[in-house]
């Protein structure tokens, strides 16, 4: 098993057996016998709000990173969504949002298609790059929070 694999599967289980995962880096790493950066990459990548994860974090000695799961209920994950989408948002990151809500039955599939057709680069052509994700995060989060 890769460390990447091997460092999820800790903080994944450490969630699941105590609802969050509060570690110091440092530690985790000496432990598993890895760099404190590859802790980093695991909890960037992984453990995302896309992914229905919140991470928080405090540095300096006696440091630590929380991760916890969003409230599971249909309308806490969505509202979590809402918040933590910013003020643009590019199309692999809605895609990736839309795929997770299907997936935990937030929205039905038929819900998750619609709101991907509105937010498609296709739909949004005739505005410069640079305005379509502000749109398509605008979007994004008033769909959710009418659905």
């Amino acid at each position: 098993m890769a460390m990447t694999d091997r460092i999820y599967e800790m903080i994944r289980e450490l969630i699941e057996s105590e609802g969050a995962a509060e570690i110091a880096r440092n530690e985790l790493a000496g432990k598993l016998g890895c760099v404190p950066s590859q802790i980093n990459y695991v909890i960037s990548s992984r453990f995302t709000p896309e992914q229905g994860y919140i991470v928080e974090s405090r540095r300096g000695g006696g440091g630590y990173i929380r991760i916890r799961m969003v409230d599971g209920s249909r309308d806490g994950y969505r509202m979590h969504i809402v918040n933590s989408v910013g003020a643009y948002i590019d199309m692999n990151s809605a895609f990736a949002i839309l795929r997770n809500l299907v997936a935990n039955t937030c929205l039905t599939e038929k819900e998750g298609k619609l709101i991907l057709a509105a937010l498609r680069c296709r739909s949004l052509a005739a505005l410069p790059p640079e305005t379509a994700g502000a749109v398509r995060a605008d979007l994004l989060k008033n769909m959710l929070l009418n659905i």
